[in-house]
């Protein structure tokens, strides 16, 4: 599995599939949180925090990490390369998780450079060292968390259909629903008795209560059970093609 998530993540700058990802969650944040005058500028908002960089990467990854999982799983199906890696000893979970794995690796190293921006909020804040350092690190943790359910997401529908695009499409759509459609339930005139536990079921829920810096095993636990969901729905898949 080890090995298999190396070669996958190493494909992934041999095709510069990786650079382009990377270089498209930087330039997006730079313009975003910098340059346009939009809401999550971090400039115009007058704190010293990076509130904009965290209610920015949920819709940025929205696109980009079914961009990375569209062709993990369905190319391995169209090619017959699927038939080929279990003819070795490993098995169809081994082969969904080396994959998660080198997909999760690459987002880690697109988040790593945005560091920077810590930094920079840190020794130019007014005064120095004035931002919330609890708030900051629970928001990474809580964008990472919710890049593995996209993740998760995206090698689910991979593992659904030979088409790429339809498998980002489809996916999209999923870590769209999966991150605001349980909010926009809640909302519901009819369902306002229980709205918190439609809310609850969403991303979004659970990535706000992290980045307010609180960690809370409820949340941990969620963002664990729904990637392993995905993730189990794919090997699943994977194995019916037996059937």
């Amino acid at each position: 599995m080890i090995s298999l998530a190396k070669k996958e993540f190493n494909a992934f700058f041999q095709s510069s599939t990786g650079v382009l990802i990377i270089c498209a969650y930087l330039i997006l944040n730079g313009l975003f949180l910098w340059l346009l005058e939009v809401p999550f500028n971090l400039i115009q908002s007058g704190y010293a925090q990076l509130d904009g960089l965290f209610m920015l990467s949920p819709w940025v990854f929205l696109f980009l990490i079914p961009a990375i999982g569209m062709k993990m799983l369905s190319d391995e199906k169209r090619t017959g390369t699927l038939e080929w890696l279990l003819t070795k000893p490993i098995s169809e979970w081994q082969i969904i998780m080396g994959k998660y794995f080198a997909g999760m690796t690459l987002i880690l190293f697109s988040l790593i450079p945005t560091f920077i921006y810590v930094i920079t909020i840190f020794y130019f804040g007014n005064p120095k060292g004035n931002i919330d350092i609890g708030a900051t690190i629970g928001s990474y943790i809580g964008v990472f968390l919710m890049a593995s359910c996209y993740m998760s997401i995206s090698l689910f529908t991979s593992a659904i259909s030979e088409n790429s695009i339809i498998a980002f499409v489809s996916a999209v759509l999923l870590c769209l629903f999966f991150y605001s459609g349980f909010d926009q339930i809640a909302n519901l005139k009819d369902l306002e008795f229980s709205g918190l536990f439609w809310m609850s079921l969403g991303i979004n829920e659970h990535y706000n209560s992290i980045s307010r810096g609180v960690i809370d095993f409820s949340d941990i636990t969620y963002f664990f059970v729904l990637s392993f969901i995905f993730l189990s729905s794919a090997q699943i898949i994977l194995k019916s093609r037996n059937w």
